[in-house]
């Protein structure tokens, strides 16, 4: 079973959050767009109230999105606003069903960098020092322009991670030849034909912007510099801004 909850009417917008946290990622942005708009937002399998599965796997995780589009009764294309691997999940939610449109927040779709990092730190993900591990991974994401209470809220997420999950959604990262990986991701990009905008709290690089502008035509790249992995969380109202504003355009 897949846990959400829905507030405001109007034209559908579908929130995925990060690894290891829940729903509640977006309870910042939601009060800023409920007016106009019907917001969902949704726990992925493993995570906040949702149940578990055999599979974590990211890619697996498009069908909670169908699921939740399904149950809701949305037969219009909604917009998705996916955080960290929630921003992969919808990304590949979108090469297989029609949607009006991404927002993806500070989710690289270029991994074989990372996918290397975290082969050379495989062994203690998977053993008796996974919390610290990951948490040493995660760490350096946050900052201290967040809310002080988003802060504190996203630390023990982090915390309090679960190995099963983070293995099973990281498997392909830690067990495949990191191009094998990213030639994957790059097989599907072709099929998203919706407009992309990606917001990003750090700098990727101009390699980076280059290379997302060849496989997604369509889309736009935004650094929110100082916001680190939570440009929603440090700027809500603006984020909540530039959601109407890429909406309307």
């Amino acid at each position: 079973m897949i846990s959400w909850e829905e507030s405001g009417a109007g034209a559908p917008i579908v929130f995925v959050h990060g690894i290891t946290e829940d729903r509640h990622s977006w309870h910042s942005v939601v009060p800023l767009l409920e007016d106009s708009f019907r917001c969902i937002r949704l726990d992925l399998r493993g995570h906040g109230q949702s149940s578990d599965a055999d599979d974590y796997s990211a890619l697996a995780m498009t069908d909670d999105v169908a699921a939740v589009v399904a149950e809701a009764g949305i037969t219009e294309p909604p917009l998705l606003v996916g955080h960290s691997l929630g921003g992969f999940v919808v990304t590949a939610y979108a090469a297989n069903a029609p949607v009006r449109g991404i927002v993806n927040v500070d989710q690289s779709l270029h991994v074989e960098g990372f996918a290397a990092a975290l082969q050379s730190v495989a062994h203690q993900l998977r053993g008796p020092q996974f919390a610290e591990t990951f948490n040493a991974l995660v760490e350096p994401l946050m900052t201290d322009a967040m809310p002080e209470d988003d802060f504190a809220w996203a630390t023990a997420m982090h915390r309090f991670a679960r190995k099963d999950v983070v293995g099973g959604t990281w498997g392909a990262l830690l067990d495949s030849p990191p191009a094998e990986t990213q030639a994957l991701i790059e097989a599907f990009l072709p099929a998203v034909r919706a407009r992309y905008l990606a917001i990003h709290g750090s700098d990727p690089g101009e390699p980076y912007r280059a290379w997302l502008n060849t496989v997604l035509p369509n889309a736009t790249l935004e650094v929110w510099a100082g916001d680190a992995h939570y440009p929603h969380l440090v700027e809500p109202e603006r984020f909540a801004t530039r959601v109407r504003e890429f909406i309307a355009s």
